[in-house]
């Protein structure tokens, strides 16, 4: 069999994590050659360079510093830079992870160009049209050649849309990730006096999405009910730049909250599993609480992780202050099994999504 060449194509930090145990496979066989390609759409060195360091992830061939800007035009500079490098390059398939703008951007492309787009995380869904990442997922999900579902929740909403034809279930990259550092992270308990923590004696909080950050009601709704809640708990949160500068924007200050600088992934890891609970907006997030056994409650209407709603492990509590006092004062918390666990696979996942590119060619 001659040598498949595939372009992966990536830019945030979900996708950095995603690709690891998916680009340590492909290592393993000489019939792949993986090109990287980084849209630069995370920069900065704690959302970018650290994670490739940490993670021991190669240096990416080709890093088209495409950097921040709106959606539209973030996304336009991404084509235009993603078509160059793939007439450069011509792969014979195109990886691409989630549901980001480089997701999008990278699968347009590959689409336009007659080549086949492999997308990993295919098949999850809001619902909620107002969120990019959903039409990102959307679009990606129909001109894609393999779809690759992390869950059978996401393999049954490719079904409604007509897709089931090219769809494998794989389990969960993120769970293979997790379980590849699970050494590493246990190595961490220095963090315990940096952060001033004690094991489930915190709460760990990530705020990002531009519905929460960009709406000056929401933002300070959420602020300062985080603030009342570390009154009586410790609460930590990394906080990411678009949230600094909408807090900087507003002139919004606190009392509670510690504020920490963006943290690598080992060490969100780490946060996550010895939490009390975690509260976010992020769908990465809730997902990684849900597998390290962390209660979590989630700052937004729906979710596109369902499956992380069973046994109350996650709830949806928007903006509704009652109800996360009412849910954190309990005096038991929920606690995963051994069965809701499978959810998310065995950590194969990355073996079957390499094994099925390499069918797709034969």
């Amino acid at each position: 069999m001659k040598s498949i060449k595939l372009a992966t194509i990536i830019g945030a930090r979900p996708q950095f994590i995603k690709m690891k145990p998916i680009s340590s496979y492909i290592k393993k066989h000489s019939s792949i050659e993986e090109i990287v390609i980084h849209t630069g759409q995370h920069y900065d060195r704690l959302m970018s360079e650290i994670f490739f360091k940490e993670m021991k992830i190669d240096e990416p061939q080709k890093n088209l510093s495409v950097g921040s800007a709106s959606h539209g035009k973030q996304t336009g500079e991404m084509l235009i830079k993603i078509e160059e490098a793939l007439f450069k390059i011509r792969p014979q398939g195109v990886l691409v992870y989630g549901d980001t703008n480089s997701t999008l951007a990278g699968a347009l492309v590959a689409a336009k160009m007659n080549v086949p787009v492999f997308h990993v995380e295919a098949g999850l869904r809001s619902y909620n049209k107002a969120m990019p990442e959903e039409i990102n997922r959307l679009l990606t999900d129909h001109i894609s050649s393999l779809l690759f579902a992390p869950t059978q929740t996401a393999i049954a909403n490719l079904k409604k849309e007509g897709l089931y034809k090219n769809t494998i279930l794989t389990g969960d990259v993120m769970l293979d990730s997790i379980l590849m550092f699970e050494k590493e992270i246990k190595k961490m308990s220095f963090l315990f006096e940096k952060y001033k923590i004690t094991h489930k004696n915190y709460i760990i909080a990530t705020l990002h999405r531009a519905e929460n950050t960009d709406n000056k009601k929401r933002l300070l709704a959420i602020i300062n009910i985080l603030d009342n809640i570390a009154r009586n708990i410790k609460l930590l949160i990394p906080l990411h730049h678009r949230t600094k500068n909408a807090l900087k924007k507003h002139n919004i200050t606190v009392k509670n909250i510690d504020f920490i600088e963006p943290v690598s992934y080992l060490t969100m890891l780490f946060l996550e599993k010895h939490a009390k609970w975690v509260i976010t907006d992020s769908g990465g997030i809730q997902k990684e609480a849900f597998i390290l056994n962390t209660p979590c409650l989630t700052l937004r209407k729906e979710t596109e992780w369902q499956e992380t709603l069973e046994n109350n492990m996650n709830t949806l509590v928007d903006t509704d202050e009652m109800l996360i006092k009412e849910i954190i004062s309990k005096t038991t918390t929920p606690s995963n099994t051994e069965n809701t666990l499978q959810i998310y696979g065995n950590g194969k996942a990355s073996k079957k999504i390499v094994e099925a590119i390499i069918n797709y060619f034969e």
